[in-house]
C-alpha cells in the first residue's frame, strides 16, 4: 500500500494579496472528510490521500524556481499518515538557509489531485516537484519512485469514482521518466537506520497517477518518494532526517543538470 501528500519547497511561497511572496508560509490544510475516508474500499495494495494546495497559491503568477514537494494527509485506517508526518519534521528541519519549505494537501481524488498539479505547473513552473506517499508493505524501506506509469487506473478513489478509459492522458505516452536518475540517486545517499531502493512502479492508485500527471505536464520534473509506516523503529525523526538527506541530493543533481 502506498499513500502521499504534498509539500512546497521554494525560496518563493503562496500568493496572499499583497504580501511579499518571500516571507509567506502555507498554513491553511483541507482535510479529507470522514464521510469519504470510512467505508471505501480499495483492493489494490496502494492506497494514497493528497493534500489539497490553497486556491491563493495556484492564483499566484509568479515562478517558483526551487521545488515543490508533495506529502499525505489521513485515509481509511491510516489516522497518523507517516508520509505527512515525515512531511512536517522536514519542515521543521529545512533544506538551508536560502530554502523556504511550505506544506499543503491534495484529496484521494483522481480527477481534482490532477487538476491541482496540472495549475501548480501551468501557474508555478517550479524547477522541481517532489511527491512523498506511504508504502504500508515497506516496513524498513524508503523507495525512490523512477517513472509513472499512464494506464491500469481501475481502483476507485475515496469518492468511488476511477479515470476514464483507466488511464492518466488520454494517448499520452506508456510511461513517463523524471529528469532525477534515481538509481544515481540512490548510490550516492545512505541515512543510517532505513534502507533506501529504488523502484520502476508507484502502483496504480492516486500516487502513480498524480506523479505521472506531474511528469507529464512538467516533461520529466517530478519525482516520488515512497515512505513506510510509522513504528518503534521507523520515527518521525529517521524519516524527517531521510527526506532531508534525498532531497538535497536531488537539488544537487538539479543544479548539476542546469550547469
Amino acid at each position: 500500500m502506498k499513500i502521499a501528500g504534498l509539500v512546497l519547497i521554494s525560496v518563493h511561497a503562496k500568493n496572499e494579496n499583497t504580501t511579499p511572496l518571500s516571507v509567506i508560509k502555507a498554513k491553511s490544510y483541507l482535510k479529507i472528510p470522514t464521510s469519504i475516508t470510512k467505508n471505501t474500499k480499495i483492493k489494490n495494495k496502494y492506497v494514497c490521500a493528497y493534500m489539497l494546495a490553497p486556491s491563493q497559491l495556484l492564483q499566484s503568477k509568479h515562478r517558483l524556481k526551487v521545488p515543490f514537494f508533495s506529502g499525505f494527509g489521513p485515509f481509511r485506517q491510516y489516522l497518523v499518515n507517516s508520509s505527512w508526518e515525515a512531511v512536517k519534521e522536514l519542515s521543521k528541519r529545512g533544506l538551508g538557509k536560502n530554502i523556504d519549505l511550505h506544506i499543503m494537501q491534495l484529496p484521494v481524488v483522481y480527477q481534482k489531485a490532477k487538476e491541482q498539479v496540472f495549475k501548480i505547473w501551468k501557474t508555478l513552473q517550479p524547477l522541481l516537484t517532489v511527491h512523498v506517499g506511504l508504502a504500508s508493505s515497506a516496513k524498513t524501506i524508503i523507495i525512490l519512485e523512477q517513472c509513472g506509469k499512464n494506464k491500469g487506473y481501475q481502483e476507485m478513489d475515496a469518492c468511488g469514482f476511477h479515470p476514464e478509459g483507466d488511464c492518466c492522458i488520454l494517448d499520452g505516452p506508456e510511461k513517463i521518466e523524471s529528469t532525477i536518475n534515481m538509481k544515481t540517486l540512490w548510490k550516492n545517499i545512505s541515512v543510517e537506520g532505513i534502507d533506501i531502493i529504488f523502484s520502476r512502479d508507484a502502483g496504480r492508485y492516486i500516487c502513480d497517477y498524480t506523479y505521472y500527471t506531474s511528469l507529464y505536464y512538467s516533461n520529466g520534473r517530478a519525482a516520488f518518494i515512497h515512505v513506510p509506516p510509522l513504528s518503534k523503529l521507523v520515527t518521525v525523526d529517521l524519516l524527517g532526517r531521510a527526506l532531508q538527506t534525498v532531497i538535497l541530493e536531488m537539488l544537487k543533481q538539479c543544479g548539476e543538470e542546469r550547469e
